[in-house]
């Protein structure tokens, strides 16, 4: 059980492909990650590794290919409903501006879960005090600095109970100094059992905090494994090359 308070569940793309302004984003993707574990996509800009993330939670369709959770097809589900069993959380924090953050996290419980509001609110700053704010939870997003809102968006996609979660780029609009704490908040999640795909530029957390290392490059898979694996025995020429920049 996780800090959702639900199960754990697998996560599988088969055969993904995806055309976005006549270009082919994604090539015949195939991920699998068990439940409860995380993996870590690493690549250059313009790898698909984001539209991944979409096409898998179907903010994007899949023009082919299957998504699976818990080894069951949810192309025929409402997508409404899909996603909130995958929680999402972006680059940027997307809060409402004129919310406090503690409605930012208890109205999508509210509204798309129908908690009634003591319940939704007591639920919010359970997961505020989950990531450390608490104590802002009437204060206005734009006073908090960027690592707090990041931390507000984690907890607002946990208070939907998600039974897996995908972390796009989570770190890459922060201060370094925040950076630290938002993926030690991601590693925690981990540790705790959630099923995560985390698209990183972030080398020292897939190694560290990751069961599995997908490498893409030009919409396709080019290696995926262990992350003893993929840092210290790539296979492939380009994943060496790669390597080779960012580490």
């Amino acid at each position: 059980m996780t800090v959702t308070g639900r199960e754990p569940v697998s996560l599988a793309g088969k055969s993904i492909h995806k055309v976005l302004g006549g270009s082919a984003v994604l090539r015949g993707v195939d991920i699998q990650v068990p439940a409860g574990s995380t993996a870590a996509v690493i690549g250059p800009s313009g790898s698909g590794k984001s539209t991944l993330l979409r096409t898998l939670n179907r903010l994007y369709e899949p023009d082919s290919g299957d998504i699976l959770l818990d080894g069951r097809s949810v192309l025929g589900d409402d997508p409404d409903g899909l996603r909130q069993r995958i929680g999402m959380v972006f680059q940027h924090f997307n809060l409402f501006p004129h919310r406090s953050v503690l409605d930012n996290v208890a109205l999508a419980p509210r509204k798309l879960r129908r908690l009634p509001t003591d319940e939704a609110r007591d639920l919010a700053l359970a997961h505020l005090d989950r990531v450390g704010l608490k104590h802002k939870a009437d204060n206005r997003p734009a006073t908090l600095s960027g690592g707090q809102q990041q931390r507000v968006a984690i907890a607002r996609a946990l208070a939907m109970a998600p039974q897996v979660m995908f972390f796009d780029e989570a770190t890459s609009a922060l201060d370094p100094e925040m950076v630290k704490d938002i993926l030690a908040l991601i590693a925690d999640l981990g540790a705790d059992g959630m099923t995560m795909l985390v698209v990183t530029h972030e080398m020292g957390f897939a190694r560290s905090a990751s069961d599995a290392v997908i490498f893409m490059d030009r919409g396709k898979v080019v290696e995926s494994g262990s992350p003893e694996q993929i840092f210290d025995a790539a296979q492939t020429e380009r994943l060496q090359r790669f390597l080779s920049q960012v580490l």
